[in-house]
C-alpha cells in the first residue's frame, strides 16, 4: 500500500550516501575527520531537498498540510507472493551483484591511488608494474613494488630479470637490539593464503646492498605496534592475543607516528644509500614494499630521472 515511488528513494538514499563515503575516504583530505564532516554536510543538504521534493510530489504543490501522509496517500494493492518475489528477485540478482562490483571497483581505487598506481588490482589477480626511470647521463633506476606473501612465481619472475651488473637495495630492517619481542615473520599468513613468503624464495641477481634502517631508530609506539601485529601473524586469533589487543591503548596521533617511522625514515636512510651507490653502477633496482614507492619515485624524479618503461607482472593470481 505504500506509496514506492514516494517511499523508495527515501530508503535507497541511505544505502546511496554509506556507499559514497568510499570514494569519499580514498579522495578525500588527508584529514580523515574534516572530510567525514564534509560528508556529513552534504549528506544533510541532500536528505533535506530530497525529503521536500518528495512532499512535493505527493502534494502536486506546496500545500503544507498535517499528516504529510494522508490515508488518501495509500495505494489500494495488498500482499501477494508476486510482488514480494519479484521484490526478492532484484535484491538478489541486481542489486547485491551491483553492490559488490561497486565495491571492488572501490578496492581497486584504493589499491591504485594509495600505491601511486604501482599496484593494479584486476577481477582475476594482483599485478605489481615495475617502473624504470632514466636520466640523462645513462643512469637507470628501477622500481619495484614488493608483497612480503606472493605466488613463487612472481619472486622466480622478478629475479631472473634483475641484470647481473646491477645493484640491489635491498628492504627489510633489522633488530640488533631484539627490541621486536616476535621477530617479523609472514609465514602463517602465506600458508593460510596459499602463497610463499619473500624471504624464503626472493633471491634477486646482483650486487645486493642492505638500505633499511634498524627498529631502535623507531618510537616506542611504533615498537609497540610492530609487536602487537607480529603476535597476531605468529600466534593467529586466540585469547592471549585477543587480550594483548584489547589491552593496548594507542596513542591519538598514532597514525602519523606510524607513517614517519615506517615509510619517511626507511624512504629517507634507502634515499641517502641510493646517493652513494649511484656512481657505482648505471643500473640500481630497488625491490621495496609498494608503499614506499610513490615517495621514492617523487624524490628520483625530482633528481633529474624521468619515466621510460613500465612492465606489469602478476603477485598473486586468484583461484
Amino acid at each position: 500500500m505504500i506509496p514506492k515511488r514516494i517511499f523508495l528513494p527515501v530508503t535507497l538514499f541511505y544505502l546511496a550516501v554509506l556507499l559514497a563515503t568510499f570514494p569519499v575516504a580514498i579522495y578525500g583530505t588527508g584529514d580523515l575527520m574534516r572530510s567525514a564532516l564534509e560528508l556529513d554536510w552534504v549528506t544533510s543538504i541532500c536528505q533535506t531537498v530530497l525529503g521536500l521534493a518528495m512532499l512535493y510530489r505527493l502534494w502536486g504543490g506546496w500545500k503544507f498540510r498535517w499528516p504529510l501522509v494522508e490515508d488518501k496517500h495509500l495505494g489500494d494493492s495488498r500482499f501477494s507472493w508476486r510482488n514480494l518475489s519479484l521484490f526478492a528477485l532484484i535484491n538478489i540478482f541486481v542489486l547485491l551483484p551491483a553492490i559488490g562490483i561497486y565495491l571492488f571497483f572501490c578496492v581497486s581505487l584504493v589499491v591504485g591511488h594509495f600505491t601511486a598506481g604501482f599496484l593494479a588490482l584486476h577481477p582475476g589477480s594482483l599485478n605489481a608494474r615495475v617502473r624504470q626511470y632514466v636520466r640523462s647521463d645513462g643512469k637507470t633506476i628501477e622500481l619495484v613494488p614488493m608483497a612480503h606473501v606472493a605466488d613463487a612465481s612472481f619472486y622466480q619472475e622478478l629475479s631472473q630479470s634483475f641484470p647481473t651488473n646491477s645493484i640491489v637495495l635491498m628492504e627489510g630492517v633489522t633488530d640488533e637490539r631484539n627490541l621486536l619481542t616476535n621477530g617479523i615473520s609472514y609465514q602463517r599468513m602465506a600458508h593460510s593464503l596459499g602463497l610463499v613468503e619473500q624471504k624464503k624464495i626472493f633471491k634477486p641477481q646482483g650486487k645486493i646492498v642492505r638500505a633499511d634502517v634498524d627498529v631502535d631508530q623507531f618510537t616506542t609506539n611504533t615498537l609497540a605496534v610492530l609487536n602487537l601485529a607480529m603476535l597476531f601473524h605468529t600466534k593467529g586469533v586466540n585469547p592471549e592475543t585477543i587480550m594483548a589487543w584489547s589491552q593496548y591503548s594507542p596513542p591519538p596521533n598514532l597514525m602519523t607516528l606510524l607513517d614517519d617511522d615506517l615509510l619517511r625514515k626507511r624512504n629517507e636512510h634507502l634515499l641517502e644509500t641510493l646517493k652513494m651507490e649511484l656512481p657505482r653502477s648505471d643500473i640500481i633496482i630497488i625491490p621495496w614494499g609498494a608503499g614506499h614507492m610513490p615517495g621514492i619515485a617523487s624524490a628520483i624524479e625530482k633528481d633529474g630521472f624521468h619515466l621510460a618503461k613500465t612492465e606489469e607482472y602478476t603477485v598473486i593470481r586468484f583461484r
